[in-house]
């Protein structure tokens, strides 16, 4: 359902972001995200002169390559497009991010290893939004490995393992502990 109708306007700023999940080939996660900010009138830059209608004033990329356990393994960041000359001297300092577990203490650890005049404002904004794609990629295949190895279990007439999942209960509308979706997730891991 869209939004509701607006009021006549001018377009004048648009930020694209897009990020991405991919299964390594050596059992790892790579996430990438890549932001890009571009205005709808030509504007003065000291560093670059004028910055034309569509030309990046922001263009970024990141990634972050993760195990199934959530620990970020690296962090590499490059920024094609800034405001300014010194900007893309910030993005050597996102490798810090190694050995930081996304989970409970992510934002913090952020903040610790790259914030405020460590890191760059627009690549932390990217960092939350890639711990919940790494969890979105990450999940469903840990899932589906544990239903597997469970129901190959079975077949050999083993006891198999629980296939539990674990579920964000608490962390939004649908997952409120005593919702219907907790419920029904709850009532399938118990057949």
């Amino acid at each position: 359902m869209p939004l509701s109708p607006p009021v006549a306007r001018e377009k004048i700023h648009r930020r694209r972001i897009e990020l991405n999940g991919y299964r390594r080939a050596d059992g790892l996660y790579d996430i990438e995200a890549w932001l890009e900010d571009t205005k709808s009138y030509p504007f003065d830059n000291v560093d670059r002169g004028v910055i034309e209608v569509g030309e990046p004033l922001h263009g970024m990329w990141m990634r972050i390559t993760v195990g199934e356990d959530m620990m970020i393994r690296a962090c590499e960041a490059s920024s094609d497009f800034t405001p300014y000359a010194i900007c893309p001297q910030a993005t050597p300092n996102f490798a810090a991010l190694a050995g930081v577990q996304i989970g409970p203490g992510f934002n913090r650890a952020v903040k610790e290893r790259v914030g405020g005049v460590l890191g760059c404002t627009h690549l932390r904004e990217l960092l939350a939004q890639m711990a919940t794609v790494a969890h979105q990629t990450i999940a469903p295949l840990r899932w589906r490995k544990a239903r597997d190895e469970r129901q190959a279990a079975l077949a050999r007439g083993e006891n198999p393992p629980s296939a539990k999942r674990t579920l964000p209960v608490g962390s939004c509308y649908a997952y409120a502990p005593d919702s219907e979706v907790v419920r029904r997730h709850e009532d399938a891991a118990e057949e």
